[in-house]
C-alpha cells in the first residue's frame, strides 16, 4: 500500500490524495481491532482480508473495497498461554485518556478483566500500545469517523471487559441471576439499556410457538454460553461496521466511465495454514481456506503453463502432481464433506455432542485416505477417543480436537440480544443490529451455519481470484522464536510445502524447467561464440541456435516462437560455466576500454577548461582594453588631459600592463603640458615639480607663478656686488670641480652659540657654501657636500626658515632674505630635491610642520615662529629653544 501511494498521484490531485491516505491510514484501525499476538507471531492477521483497489486511466487510486472472512471471534473470550486477545483491548487500557477511562469504569490493570488475561501476555516488547492507540485515533479522523462514532466504538471494547466479569449463580437447574449487579449497572450504563432489559435478557429467552409468546429461564451453564456469545457478536458486529465504513470513506465517487478506465487491483492478504497444540474450529477453516487457494494456485500455474506452450507452439506434455482437490471434497463436498456432517449435526434434533458429530464423520468418511480417527484407525495412538480427528492436508497432517465445534458452527447468538441492542439509546450501536425489529412472532429462515458462510466466501473468492492474473508474495519465518540469527530447517521446509512452492517447482520442471526471451538469452551468452560476439547481425533466434550448435546441445532445448525453452537444469549449468571461464577476460577488457575511454574524457574535459580560460582571459583583456579605449578616447581635449580619471582595475594578468600604460599616460600627460612652455623653461619646470612634490600641498603660496632665477646673487638687482661672489664661486669652482650653481641667497644664519649674523647661502651640484658677503663672499670653511643632507625642513607659513639637515646632527639654520621678500624658501626646496633625485637616484626627505626641531652642537633645538617689529628675521634665545622674530607684513 505503501509502495502504491508513494509512486502515484504525480499531479498531487486532492481527491486521489484523499483516497491514498485512506487505503494507508485503514490498516492501522484494522490490525487494531483484526490483530492479536500469538505464540508465533506478534502481530497475526485474524482475519482474512480482500482489496480491491481501482485505478483511473493515469493509473492513480480512485477507490476501492474491502471483504474480510473470518474473523477469529473466539479470541474475545479466549485466549492460549502466551497469547493475547485483539490489540484494540490493551490499547484502551493502557493509552486511553483518564477522563474517559473513568467514564467507562476501567483501571489499566490488565489482570483484572477476565476476557483478556488468561494469556499473561499483556506486555510485548515489539508493540507499543499507546502508540499505536494514538495512530488508530488519527486514521479515525482522517477516515472520517466522527467523535460520537469514536466513542462507541471504544465503548463497546470497554463493554466487552466488563461483560466477561459478570458472573452468575442459580439456585435451581431452571433458572439463573446476575451475582455482581455492580458490573449489570455499568453495562446497561455503556450499552444505553436498563438494567432490568439486559438482566432479562442474559436470563431469560423468549420463545414464540404457534403464535404464543412464553418466557424460559437460562440455567447457569445457558447464561455463560449467552454471555459469551453476546461478546464475541458484539466484537464482530463491531468490526463488520468499521469495516463498512472504510468501505464508504473509499468507494469511488461518481460513476467509472468519468475516470476514463478502470483497472483494479485485488490484494488478498489472508491467514496462513496454522499447525497449533491445540487446533479448533478456526484452525479447520483457515486450513481449509488455504487449501482452495492451494488448489487455485496449481491449476492456475498449469494454466499458464498449457497457455505458454500453446503460445509457443511447443507440445504440451501431461504433468503428474499432486492434486489437493480430494482434500478439499473432504471437507465441502455435498451430503459427504466435514461442513455438511457437522451442519447436519447442527440441525438434528434433540442433544446432539461432538462426540457424535465426530462418531458420524468416522462412518461417513472412513475409507477416505486423508481423514484418520481413533475409530477408523485404533492403532493412531497419538488420537484421543471420542475427541480428535487428522486430516492429511497437503502442507502436512493436522490433529483437530472437535470440542465446541458444533457451538462454533451454529454460531447462536439468542434473539433476545439482538433486540436489547436495537433498543439501545446509543443510534450507532442500534444501527449495527436491524435485525433487532423483528417482532418475536415473526417467522424466519434458519441462518447458515458458520462453517457454510464461509465455504461459500471461500467458494466465491476463489472464482473472484480466478478470473484475474495472480500474482504471489510468499513470506518464510526463519524460526518460532521471532530471532533474527536462527534458521530453523524443519521448520522452513514445512513452510515452503504449504505454501505450494515443492508443487509449483514440480509442475515447472516436468516440461522444461526454464525458458527465456531469444534477446535475453542472446545477450546473455553471446560471448561463447565468435559469430555472436560482441553483436550478431542476424535474427535473435538465428543467433540461439547458431550458440545452441556451437555448444552441442541442441538434444536438450526446444524453439519457440520467441522464447527458447530448456528441458533440464543440466544445460543451464553447462552455459553459465562457460560463461563464467569467459567472463574476467571480458571484464578486463571493459575496465581497459573504461579506464581509457575515462582518461580521453578527463583530457577533452581538460582542454575544453583550458580553452575556456583562455577564451575568457582574451574576452577580459579586450573588455578592459575596449574600456580604456572608450573612456581615454577624448583625453586629448580635456583640459587636464584625462589626469582627473579614475583608471578601471585590469585583470590580474594585465597588473604591469596597466601600471606601464598609466605611467605612459602621465609621460603623455607631461609632454603635452610641456608642448606649450619653451624649451629653456623646462629645468625651472622641474624644479617647480620637484618641490611642488617635496611640499605635498602642506605649504601654500609657494612661488609657483613666479620666475625662479635660482641664482639671485649673481643679479645686479639682487646684488650690488656681483663681482666678487662672480669671482668667489669661480675660485670654488676651480678648487671643488663643480659644474653649475644651482641656488644662492643672502641668509640671516644662526649657529650652536645662539648667534645670528647675515651671510649668503651657495647651492652647486656638489656642495652647499656659507659665504660671509662683508668679506667679498669668502667661504666661512669647506662646503658641505650634498650627499650629506638627509632632509630639509621648513614651517607651513610665509617666513623663509630652511633647517638643512645633515649626517653630523649639526644642521645648518637660516632664514632666506630678498630685498622684494619674495618667498625663496620652496624654490631651494625644488632645486635641492632635484639635485637629489639626479645624484642619488631617491627622493630627499622634507619636513613641512608649523613647529621645527633641529640639531645645533648635537643638541636638540625646538624653533617657533613669531612676527615682530624688525625689520629683517632675527633669531633669539629663549630658554633652551630658540625663536625667529619675522618682520611683519
Amino acid at each position: 500500500m505503501r509502495y502504491i501511494a508513494a509512486v502515484t498521484n504525480v499531479s498531487k490531485q486532492q481527491e486521489i490524495e484523499r483516497v491514498k491516505n485512506i487505503l494507508i491510514q485503514s490498516n492501522a484501525i484494522l490490525e487494531a481491532f483484526g490483530n492479536a499476538k500469538t505464540n508465533r507471531n506478534d502481530n497475526s492477521s485474524r482475519f482474512g482480508k480482500y482489496m480491491d483497489i481501482n485505478f483511473d486511466f493515469k493509473g492513480d487510486p480512485i477507490g476501492g473495497h474491502i471483504n474480510n472472512y473470518l474473523l477469529e471471534k473466539s479470541r474475545v473470550i479466549h485466549q492460549q498461554q502466551g497469547e493475547r486477545s485483539f490489540h484494540s483491548f490493551y490499547q484502551l487500557l493502557s493509552a486511553t485518556p483518564e477522563d474517559l477511562l473513568q467514564e467507562f469504569q476501567l483501571k489499566r490493570d490488565v489482570s483484572l478483566y477476565n476476557y483478556v488475561s488468561q494469556g499473561n501476555a499483556a506486555v510485548v516488547k515489539s508493540l507499543n500500545d499507546k502508540r499505536d492507540y494514538k495512530a488508530v485515533m488519527h486514521a479515525l479522523q482522517d477516515l472520517g469517523f466522527t467523535k460520537e462514532e469514536q466513542k462507541t466504538m471504544w465503548t463497546l471494547v470497554a463493554s466487552i471487559l466488563h461483560l466477561g466479569n459478570v458472573e452468575f449463580d442459580s439456585e435451581d437447574n431452571e433458572s439463573s441471576h446476575i451475582t455482581n449487579t455492580e458490573e449489570q449497572e455499568i453495562l446497561s450504563g455503556l450499552l444505553g439499556v436498563t438494567k432490568e432489559d439486559l438482566e432479562k435478557a442474559f436470563c431469560f429467552r423468549v420463545v414464540a410457538a404457534r403464535g404464543e409468546v412464553m418466557e424460559k429461564g437460562h440455567t447457569k451453564q445457558d447464561a455463560y454460553y449467552g454471555r459469551d456469545a453476546f461478546a464475541k457478536a458484539i466484537y464482530e458486529r463491531l468490526f463488520c461496521w468499521i469495516v463498512s465504513k472504510i468501505n464508504s470513506a473509499i468507494e469511488i465517487k461518481g460513476s467509472v466511465l468519468e475516470h476514463g478506465k478502470n483497472t483494479v487491483i485485488g490484494v488478498l492478504d489472508i491467514y496462513g495454514f496454522e499447525i497449533f497444540d491445540d487446533n479448533s474450529f478456526e484452525q479447520f477453516c483457515i486450513n481449509y481456506c488455504n487449501e482452495k487457494l492451494q488448489q487455485l494456485f496449481i491449476e492456475l500455474v498449469l494454466k499458464q503453463e498449457q497457455e505458454e506452450y500453446t503460445r509457443e507452439g511447443i507440445e504440451w506434455v501431461t504433468v503428474d502432481y499432486f492434486n489437493n482437490r480430494i482434500i478439499c471434497d473432504l471437507v465441502e463436498e455435498q451430503h459427504k464433506g466435514v461442513i455438511s456432517i457437522l451442519d447436519e449435526a447442527c440441525l438434528n434434533v434433540g442433544k446432539v455432542t461432538d462426540d457424535m458429530f465426530l462418531e458420524a464423520m468416522s462412518q461417513k468418511l472412513a475409507k477416505h485416505p486423508h481423514f484418520v480417527s481413533r475409530a477408523t484407525d485404533p492403532a493412531e495412538k497419538s488420537l484421543e477417543h471420542n475427541r480428535d480427528f487428522k486430516v492429511k492436508h497437503y502442507a502436512g497432517d493436522v490433529t483437530y480436537d472437535v470440542t465446541n465445534f458444533i457451538d462454533k458452527n451454529k454460531d447462536l447468538l439468542f434473539q433476545d440480544f439482538k433486540r436489547l441492542l436495537f433498543s439501545s439509546s446509543n443510534p450507532v450501536i442500534s444501527t449495527m443490529w436491524p435485525e433487532g425489529q423483528m417482532k418475536v412472532t415473526e417467522v424466519t429462515k434458519r441462518p447458515q451455519t458458520a462453517g457454510t458462510i464461509f465455504k461459500n466466501s471461500m467458494i466465491e473468492l476463489v472464482k473472484n481470484m480466478a478470473s484475474k492474473e495472480p500474482y504471489y508474495v510468499r513470506c518464510v519465518k526463519p524460526n518460532e522464536m521471532k530471532s533474527p540469527v536462527y534458521f530453523d530447517d524443519e521448520r522452513c521446509l514445512h513452510q515452503v510445502r504449504y505454501l505450494g512452492l515443492l508443487e509449483n517447482v514440480r509442475v515447472r520442471r516436468a516440461g522444461f524447467a526454464a525458458r527465456q526471451h531469444y534477446s535475453r538469452f542472446l545477450q546473455r551468452y553471446k560471448m561463447l561464440s565468435e559469430f555472436t560476439w560482441p553483436n550478431f547481425s542476424g535474427e535473435d533466434k538465428e543467433g540461439c541456435q547458431v550458440l545452441v550448435k556451437e555448444q552441442n546441445l541442441g538434444h536438450d532445448v526446444a524453439y519457440g516462437v520467441s522464447k527458447l525453452f530448456i528441458r533440464t537444469p543440466k544445460t543451464i549449468f553447462t552455459l553459465e560455466e562457460a560463461r563464467g571461464q569467459l567472463i574476467p577476460s571480458i571484464v578486463v577488457f571493459l575496465q581497459k576500454n573504461w579506464r581509457g575511454t575515462l582518461a580521453r574524457m578527463l583530457v577533452y574535459k581538460k582542454r575544453a577548461v583550458y580553452f575556456i580560460m583562455a577564451c575568457y582571459k582574451r574576452y577580459k583583456i579586450n573588455c578592459y582594453l575596449d574600456k580604456l579605449q572608450n573612456m581615454f578616447r577624448e583625453v586629448n581635449h580635456m583640459r587636464d588631459y584625462g589626469k582627473s580619471l579614475e583608471w578601471p582595475e585590469p585583470p590580474k594578468v594585465l597588473g604591469g600592463f596597466a601600471e606601464m600604460m598609466q605611467k605612459v599616460h602621465r609621460r603623455w600627460v607631461a609632454t603635452s603640458l610641456l608642448a606649450s612652455l619653451p624649451q629653456d623653461q623646462w629645468p625651472e619646470m622641474r624644479i617647480k615639480i620637484a618641490a611642488m612634490d617635496g611640499l605635498n600641498g602642506k605649504r601654500s603660496n609657494w612661488g609657483l607663478n613666479r620666475q625662479w632665477h635660482g641664482n639671485y646673487l649673481s643679479l645686479s638687482n639682487e646684488n650690488s656686488r656681483t663681482a666678487p661672489f662672480v669671482t668667489s664661486c669661480n675660485q670654488l669652482k676651480q678648487k671643488d670641480n663643480y659644474q653649475d650653481v644651482l641656488f644662492s641667497s643672502t641668509v640671516i644664519k644662526v649657529n650652536k652659540h645662539n648667534k645670528c649674523a647675515e651671510r649668503a647661502i651657495l647651492v652647486t651640484d656638489r656642495c652647499i657654501y656659507k659665504l660671509d658677503p662683508k668679506k667679498g663672499f669668502k667661504p666661512m670653511r669647506a662646503g658641505v657636500a650634498l650627499s650629506e643632507v638627509t632632509g630639509i625642513s621648513l614651517s607651513t607659513g610665509k617666513d623663509q626658515l630652511v633647517i638643512l639637515h645633515l649626517l653630523g646632527n649639526n644642521d645648518i639654520v637660516v632664514c632666506l632674505t630678498s630685498p622684494n621678500g619674495e618667498d625663496r624658501a620652496p624654490e631651494l626646496v625644488g632645486v635641492l630635491c632635484n639635485q637629489f633625485m639626479q645624484t642619488n637616484h631617491s627622493e630627499l626627505k622634507v619636513i613641512v610642520k608649523p613647529r621645527l626641531a633641529c640639531q645645533l652642537g648635537k643638541k636638540q633645538r625646538n624653533i617657533i615662529i613669531q612676527s615682530g617689529n624688525t625689520n629683517q628675521p632675527i633669531f633669539k634665545k629663549e630658554n633652551q629653544d630658540l625663536v625667529l622674530l619675522c618682520p611683519q607684513h
